[in-house]
């Protein structure tokens, strides 16, 4: 049996420059990892197959069409998988969570059977940040946040909170709600450096579509992280903290100020 997690995904920064003729985004953003996530296990069988359970196993509109089911229909990996995976992660939450699933299926592949040459341009075609995804490591992110660039990595280990106020939050309204203001691009440097001198254009928009997250990241801000910011298109929140004990004195006081909030603990790959 292959077993793989995958990787919570956070937007340290995302900056939106314009909206492309094709109807997507032209964007630049900083993707990083944290160290947990969905889980996913795999089996030889004589055909596909996908069980879900977990938290959030019930927020799934289709098992067996959603981007599990395309990824294994994407790649060669023998007669068939049976796949079970672990819903651990809210959905439509700013976290990359199907394009997570899609990155650990590829990543499972690739230790069983190997992965096509042109596994990057199919990855792409399953989402933008399933490229990403699969290497689950941090990098810059540009065009359409599929073509990838290394960076030097200084928040490697960094403690990381992570809260979702239980609101759902499509991507395409809110990237239809941004203004089309370009605020500049995003800055070069250290992980640390950009995400520190960098923002997310997809904030403001955001929280006119779902209020509650100003409220998530006020709460996470009155904790004393060194950053919090937004992920994605939202509602995740995240808090990176200069020590553990920050982060689990942080953790322990938004679930008694807001237990009925999601929160995953974590540290940056």
């Amino acid at each position: 049996m292959l077993t793989e997690t995958a990787y919570a995904k956070i937007n340290l920064a995302l900056h939106v420059r314009r909206r492309r003729e094709d109807g997507y985004h032209e964007l630049e953003t900083l993707f990083a990892f944290v160290d947990d996530g969905d889980r996913l296990s795999a089996s030889p069988s004589g055909t596909d197959s996908l069980a879900t359970h977990g938290e959030f196993a019930g927020s799934l509109d289709d098992p067996f069409g959603n981007i599990v089911a395309r990824s294994l229909n994407t790649l060669p990996h023998g007669k068939g998988w049976a796949v079970e995976l672990e819903k651990r992660l809210p959905v439509a939450a700013g976290l990359g969570g199907g394009s997570a699933d899609a990155g650990a299926v590829f990543r499972m592949v690739e230790r069983a059977h190997g992965l096509p040459a042109n596994w990057r341009e199919k990855a792409a075609k399953l989402g933008a940040d399933v490229p990403a995804c699969v290497l689950s490591t941090t990098c810059v992110g540009t065009g359409t946040g599929t073509d990838l660039a290394p960076v030097a990595n200084d928040l490697a280990g960094t403690a990381v909170l992570l809260v979702n106020p239980r609101a759902a939050v499509p991507t395409g309204p809110v990237f239809k709600a941004w203004d089309g203001r370009d605020r500049g691009a995003m800055p070069t440097g250290s992980v640390r450096q950009i995400a520190l001198a960098g923002r997310n254009d997809l904030e403001a928009p955001a929280i006119e579509i779902c209020p509650v997250i100003a409220e998530v990241l006020a709460a996470l801000r009155a904790t004393d992280p060194f950053l919090a910011r937004m992920s994605g298109s939202g509602a995740t929140c995240f808090a990176l903290y200069d020590t553990e004990a920050q982060l689990h004195a942080a953790a322990e006081k938004l679930a008694e100020t807001h237990g009925q909030w999601w929160q995953m603990t974590g540290k940056l790959r």
